[in-house]
């Protein structure tokens, strides 16, 4: 017996028949024939149900008009403004980066360092005189991860960093932070710094005028293996006169009668110290001032014509290498016993030549290093 036809309803005039026979189901269909069976098939999923349709089959709703290019199923897109996030729902969201070991791409290998950098927020602190000063602030924090955990929760650094952000940020309340989020993040390293711009009134060399010069400061807290370190970087920006150049100078013009100046430049020193537990309070001013005796020809902010010769005899009383620099910071640093462990990077960004004079001076292991940043010396670079 023959297989009965599987017949479309009658055609349109002209248009294609569907005639498909058991013998020709292995055959390639024509391109008209497949016309007619998509014709056919917009026109039944036109009458019918979605239920019908996702029983036949849920790519056949996509044949509809509106529907061809769509990749997903119809969805609300109106911002749900009444919408409400409770714990039953929150329990139900994913959280790749707390997965299990098996999401863990590359080689599981614990992690030194990994968490948020240059998180600001204002924060207020301490001065000498007794007053606070509310300060732009960028924050970095991280913590260790172990080698067999996925990852962490970055959004809890700033949550806790905030829970204390109206307090003054003494080392105190950095320490009550970084215990917080070494809790909430179960690590057992951890480290927070926070980096601004300290503004202090300086006063200029003769003509009584004053202004406020801004250091480069950061603090840092760094907590590894159950040692806790307390750090701070100060960056002091000077002038140095070569004092090479300066004796050069003055050859030409005892021997030759010839005008000469010695070439000097905007050089930059950055200090970190550990500060030593149980000793009175290092305050900003106090470490600028040791900059201050150690190199006295910092850079001016106010300066009229009296100021500017009086520089220029200070310079010439203080010429300085970059060798002499890094041991000058270091001979005051040594007078203090708040100052442990400390580094002294210099760099003398030459007026002679194309390239800068560099020094680095270490004492004690904290900041020893067979390796340095290869931009180091590049972030000793200040714009005016």
């Amino acid at each position: 017996m023959r297989a009965p036809h599987l017949r479309a309803s009658t055609p349109h005039k002209g248009s294609a028949v569907m005639n498909l026979q058991s013998r020709d189901l292995d055959r390639q269909p024509s391109r008209a024939e497949a016309e007619a069976a998509l014709s056919l098939l917009r026109r039944w999923a036109g009458g019918a149900t979605p239920e019908e349709i996702g029983a036949l089959d849920p790519l056949v709703g996509r044949l509809l008009p509106g529907q061809a290019v769509s990749n997903y199923p119809a969805l609300a897109r109106a911002y749900p403004e009444d919408f409400e996030v409770d714990a039953a729902y929150r329990a139900t969201m994913p959280d790749l980066q707390n997965g299990p070991a098996s999401l863990i791409r590359g080689l599981p290998r614990q992690i030194q360092h990994v968490g948020i950098s240059n998180f600001r927020l204002p924060i207020r602190f301490h001065t000498r005189a007794g007053g606070d000063l509310t300060l732009e602030t960028s924050v970095t924090g991280t913590v260790s991860l172990d080698a067999e955990k996925k990852g962490i929760n970055m959004s809890r650094i700033m949550r806790t960093f905030y829970q204390h952000a109206e307090e003054t940020f003494s080392f105190d309340v950095i320490e009550r932070a970084l215990d917080a989020y070494m809790t909430d993040l179960d690590s057992f390293d951890a480290r927070i710094q926070m980096r601004f711009s300290f503004p202090m009134k300086v006063q200029s060399l003769r003509s009584g005028l004053s202004g406020y010069q801004y250091y480069d400061i950061a603090l840092e807290l760094v907590e590894q293996s159950g040692v806790r370190q307390k750090i701070v970087h100060l960056d002091y920006v000077y002038s140095s006169t070569c004092p090479c150049s300066l004796e050069l100078s003055e050859h030409a013009r005892q021997f030759r009668g010839q005008l000469a100046t010695p070439h000097s430049q905007r050089s930059v020193a950055r200090l970190s110290v550990v500060l030593v537990p149980g000793q009175r309070v290092m305050w900003f001013e106090d470490l600028i001032d040791m900059a201050r005796a150690a190199v006295p020809t910092e850079t001016q902010v106010m300066v009229k014509r009296e100021d500017e010769q009086a520089f220029a005899e200070l310079n010439a009383a203080n010429p300085i290498f970059v060798e002499d620099a890094a041991r000058l910071f270091t001979e005051q640093l040594h007078l203090d016993q708040r100052v442990g462990d400390f580094r002294v990077v210099a760099s003398h960004q030459e007026s002679l030549h194309s390239h800068d004079a560099v020094s680095v001076l270490t004492e004690g292991p904290t900041f020893a290093a067979a390796s340095l940043d290869p931009r180091l010396f590049a972030s000793l670079h200040h714009a005016g």
